[in-house]
């Protein structure tokens, strides 16, 4: 069974950080390219950031672009969203993804999906 479990997730103050990691198992996701998406209640599920298989290629949306970094380590296959100077707005349920394909994961349609980690900024 392929699974992909998030954890990190939790309350902080706004400006302050949190690291979510994405651990990957039932298969080898070292060649996948993945990603951390986020939505917000009352919202639609949106992009965060990608990384292709070899972490030489990061895609980041406007709105964490200088203050989150995606990163990951195949050979543990893990992924992991370092956050940091958080703010209200980044309240959302974060999930992590996989996909062959870095196209795929950016085009927000990955194949696998985790079950998603609660990140909750307080003013």
């Amino acid at each position: 069974q392929v699974q992909l479990v998030e954890s990190g997730g939790g309350l902080v103050q706004a400006g302050g950080s949190l690291r979510l990691s994405c651990a990957a198992s039932g298969r080898t996701f070292s060649n996948y390219a993945k990603g951390w998406f986020r939505q917000a209640p009352g919202k639609e599920r949106e992009f965060v950031a990608t990384i292709n298989w070899t972490g030489g290629s990061t895609t980041y949306a406007d709105a964490v672009k200088g203050r989150f970094t995606i990163s990951r380590d195949n050979a543990k296959n893990m992924v992991y969203l370092q956050m940091n100077s958080l703010k209200p707005e980044d309240t959302a349920v974060y999930y992590c993804a996989a996909d062959p394909s870095h196209s795929t994961v950016k085009a927000g349609s990955p194949a696998y999906w985790g079950q998603g980690t609660q990140v909750t900024v307080a003013s």
